[in-house]
């Protein structure tokens, strides 16, 4: 028994949490939440519009009933003067015949002369001093009351004066049952009622409706965010019409499909690109190494291949130099690194610390920079990076004794920096390919046959982090790149 008692338990406690996680759900909320405003609304309405019919047809019976006891007062009153009753019998009952109302003529004393109604004829009836006194008051008198006991149940009663030769002589009272106007007000309530159901019903329709079209679309964006967790970046969220958040939101959804797609693509093509890129210096390294270790490769010639060993171990080393730099500036925050800088400062710099490179080539330097500051805002090593790649570049792709250029000029808000080298016309269709990671120049173009195809990339990189522009023109052996870079409200020189 006890273990039948603990399993009706955990069955109960798995059905109220059953219940509570539907009950979490867009449809169930949207639906429970509808449905207590309508049911809140109906309840509102409802009891606004019972009262206000009831109080509608007690006026309306009352003031019926008010014309029909002041006709007959007036007609009874000189049949009273007289003290004949025959007549005014007849006319009471024909007064009774074309009404749903009884009518009771009493006089001063409240007593009863004369009444319709066959269940009260041939008894000495008296009127409780009630409602004698507010029938002969003058003012309109209306009561439910069972008249002090005379009828078992209540009654709608509305007293009339009847007056002759300017004096009260009496007054009359008619009577209805409140069973007509209690059978009126259920059907009132009854219609009230079926259309209130209805209502409901097709305001539960159309919640459930919009629940579920609104509950669709972030099922469907939760199957397609799992099928993204398995690796599937080829799901896309249908175009909803209709509903402007939803539309946005599988915009929005779509968008990041996009930008995780190509991701993942570029990710897969570094990681293939890393791995030929360090396949050849290390199959160059471990071929030559056996080769002397193993005695293949003459002693003569050991020195010649540990040269090259040694070449290809250093161009190992600057091309992870280089990854390690990419990733560094994925994950750099410039929001805390960028500060107004002099960037003359920072060319002047570049081109002290490539005179050794730019030496060696025996190339000219024609340098374009102003003796005092140009401030920009950015991140000054970074930068500094950009103008150092560009003119390294340069230096390996310019025709040997040539001459270089390094200037800066300032329009419209912006610093533009260019670097020019005279050498081969780089072919139109290979210039939206050179900052693409681990893209190579025809070497034959190129006096360092160690690059590692990183160099314009990372520029690209840092330049797109400081939502700055480069651009890349050669014609005719001249090949320039300039690129921007916001001024911070420093002087230019004029």
């Amino acid at each position: 028994m006890p273990e039948e008692n603990k399993e009706k338990t955990q069955k109960k406690r798995w059905t109220l949490k059953k219940v509570k996680t539907r009950c979490r759900t867009i449809y169930w909320q949207n639906f429970l939440l509808t449905a207590s405003v309508v049911m809140l609304t109906l309840a509102l309405l409802g009891s606004a519009f019972f009262a206000l019919t009831y109080s509608y047809a007690i006026d309306e019976r009352s003031e019926q009933m008010q014309s029909k006891a002041t006709v007959v007062s007036h007609m009874v009153s000189s049949y009273i003067e007289s003290g004949s009753l025959t007549g005014l019998r007849e006319l009471a009952d024909f007064a009774s015949s074309v009404t749903d109302s009884q009518f009771l003529i009493c006089n001063t004393d409240g007593d009863l002369l004369l009444t319709t109604d066959s269940s009260l004829a041939n008894r000495v009836l008296k009127m409780p001093r009630d409602v004698t006194a507010g029938a002969m008051s003058g003012e309109e008198y209306t009561a439910r009351t069972t008249l002090g006991g005379i009828y078992p149940d209540t009654h709608f009663v509305v007293g009339v004066p009847i007056e002759s030769g300017g004096a009260i002589v009496g007054f009359v009272l008619a009577v209805t049952g409140a069973r007509a106007l209690t059978t009126m007000w259920r059907t009132f309530i009854g219609l009230f009622f079926m259309t209130a159901v209805t209502v409901l019903l097709l305001s539960f329709v159309v919640s459930a409706w919009v629940s579920m079209r609104q509950s669709r679309p972030i099922h469907e964006m939760a199957e397609a965010t799992r099928r993204f967790a398995e690796g599937n970046f080829d799901v896309r969220m249908h175009n909803y019409e209709g509903v402007t958040e939803i539309t946005e939101l599988a915009e929005a959804f779509n968008s990041m499909a996009d930008s995780l797609q190509e991701t993942e693509r570029q990710r897969r093509e570094f990681i293939a690109n890393v791995s030929h890129e360090l396949k050849t210096p290390m199959t160059t390294i471990a071929g030559y190494t056996d080769g002397i270790l193993d005695g293949t490769i003459p002693p003569a010639q050991e020195k010649e291949y540990l040269r090259i060993i040694s070449d290809e171990a250093r161009r190992l080393s600057r091309l992870v130099r280089r990854m390690l730099e990419v990733s560094q500036l994925q994950s750099r925050d410039l929001t805390r690194t960028k500060a107004p800088f002099d960037v003359c400062e920072s060319m002047r710099r570049v081109l002290i610390s490539m005179e050794k490179k730019i030496t060696d080539r025996g190339l000219d330097v024609d340098a374009d920079i102003p003796d005092g500051s140009i401030m920009v805002l950015g991140d000054n090593d970074l930068i500094t990076q950009v103008i150092y790649n560009l003119l390294e570049n340069a230096t390996k792709f310019a025709r040997e004794g040539s001459a270089l250029y390094l200037g800066v000029t300032t329009s419209n808000g912006k610093a533009l920096v260019s670097v020019r080298n005279e050498g081969d016309t780089i072919p139109a269709e290979e210039i939206p390919l050179l900052f693409e990671r681990f893209h190579k120049s025809d070497k034959s173009r190129s006096e360092d046959k160690d690059g590692v195809g990183l160099g314009l990339y990372v520029v690209k990189t840092i330049l797109e982090q400081h939502k700055e522009h480069i651009a890349v023109t050669s014609e005719n052996g001249l090949t320039t790149f300039t690129f921007t870079i916001t001024l911070s409200g420093g002087l230019a020189p004029q």
